[in-house]
């Protein structure tokens, strides 16, 4: 997991989802078991250009979670609905 993670940091995340998607084939999980895996992979597929971790670090921007991204977005939008303007 960990060199899973390194290589998506590194920018090489359209490298990552054939080995997940090889790590549930394997063990012959069924399709519901392997769904988690599935949708992930095809996220870093499809968002491959998107994905540059390693220029965005190196360009120091900060980086985080869903979780948190979605608490800023609400924290945001409650700022503006309490702040009247004129």
């Amino acid at each position: 997991m960990r060199k899973r993670l390194q290589l998506i940091l590194e920018g090489k995340s359209s490298s990552v989802a054939p080995g997940m998607r090889r790590s549930v084939t394997l063990p012959k999980l069924t399709s519901e078991e392997r769904k988690p895996v599935d949708t992930c992979a095809r996220y870093l597929l499809n968002n491959a250009k998107y994905l540059k971790s390693d220029d965005y670090l190196k360009a120091g921007f900060p980086m985080a979670t869903g979780v948190i991204e979605g608490a800023c977005r609400h924290l945001i939008k409650d700022r503006q609905h309490g702040y009247h303007w004129g």
